[in-house]
């Protein structure tokens, strides 16, 4: 299969890893990459130091291309940009901002930018500044997000920046997948399928939540403290929903450190379990391999499907 996607990040499958702080290490990136897609390593929890180490144990896994996600906030994004260009990653995607003023010496190092954006005004601005995609996240998607819902977000980035689009949030499985290129998506972003994988090194109580979610089972927190985060229905997610109300100091100090309490301890006590909507298609734990080939697979059976129904509908 070949889109833009596919030629832009030289991989056999339009579908990337979401960037997932804790849960996106060496051994989960380089899984997804040597399946044909691309893994990303999650710099968000990292120091340099750690990103250095990181990619060179997923180069060491597989020959095929990695990339790193960078978040804009975070205290080392300098560093962690040039580490990241010193170790020859394949592509960037970049969360919370513009990254313009990194842009022309990651393109002279041949490698791809591709910014996350949660709005068509912010996709523009990219565009404008040199990215060579964007990823399209709707707020169906695990950990901190937007507003608006994937099918509007990116059905209305596509018409509004030539570049290619990836699309994210909600998606776990090939009909998803379908449903994001008709709507002008050229390749797919997932976080929370990848999570439920043999591979995934994250706690075993993650995964099992996962797979026993409805598509219900899930909630925004932080919210009211200006950075809104979807996980998983846990009693510590509710306390946090609760004290946001009350305390947001509180819920603040409660919230520093949840994540790795989550995805390192499966702490549901005190613990943030970052997880999408898609939660709720999930029903298995396997490989990464064969979470790929199951999605291709109903991508086209679904595109095939919807060939075959097409002279039914125009008769």
């Amino acid at each position: 299969m070949k889109t833009r996607v596919t030629e832009l990040l030289n991989i056999e499958y339009p579908i990337i890893m979401g960037g997932m702080a804790w849960a996106g290490t060496a051994k989960l990136a380089a899984a997804v990459s040597e399946a044909g897609a691309l893994g990303i390593i999650g710099s968000g929890s990292m120091t340099p130091d750690i990103l250095r180490e990181e990619i060179r144990k997923a180069k060491k896994l597989t020959s095929k291309p990695i990339g790193v996600n960078i978040l804009l906030l975070s205290p080392y994004v300098d560093d962690l940009v040039k580490v990241a260009m010193e170790e020859g990653v394949s592509a960037i995607t970049f969360g919370a901002g513009n990254p313009a003023k990194y842009i022309p010496e990651l393109k002279e190092k041949g490698i791809k930018v591709i910014p996350v954006v949660a709005a068509d005004s912010l996709a523009k601005l990219v565009e404008r500044s040199g990215a060579d995609a964007v990823i399209a996240e709707g707020m169906e998607s695990g950990g901190h997000i937007g507003e608006v819902t994937t099918i509007v977000l990116v059905n209305k980035v596509a018409r509004t920046v030539s570049i290619p689009v990836i699309a994210a949030g909600g998606i776990a499985d090939g009909r998803g997948m379908a449903a994001a290129f008709a709507l002008g998506a050229e390749g797919v972003q997932m976080g929370t399928r990848f999570v439920a994988t043999e591979e995934a090194e994250v706690h075993e109580e993650f995964k099992r939540r996962i797979v026993k979610a409805s598509i219900r089972d899930t909630v925004v927190t932080g919210a009211k403290l200006g950075h809104p985060a979807r996980v998983l229905k846990t009693p510590f997610a509710k306390k946090i929903v609760e004290l946001e109300t009350k305390s947001f100091e509180e819920a603040e100090k409660l919230l520093l450190g949840s994540l790795r309490r989550a995805v390192v301890e499966g702490d549901v006590q005190g613990g943030s379990f970052m997880a999408g909507q898609s939660s709720g298609l999930i029903n298995d734990i396997k490989p990464v391999k064969e979470v790929i080939k199951d999605i291709m697979e109903e991508f086209e059976k679904a595109i095939n499907q919807l060939c075959e129904k097409r002279s039914e509908w125009w008769r």
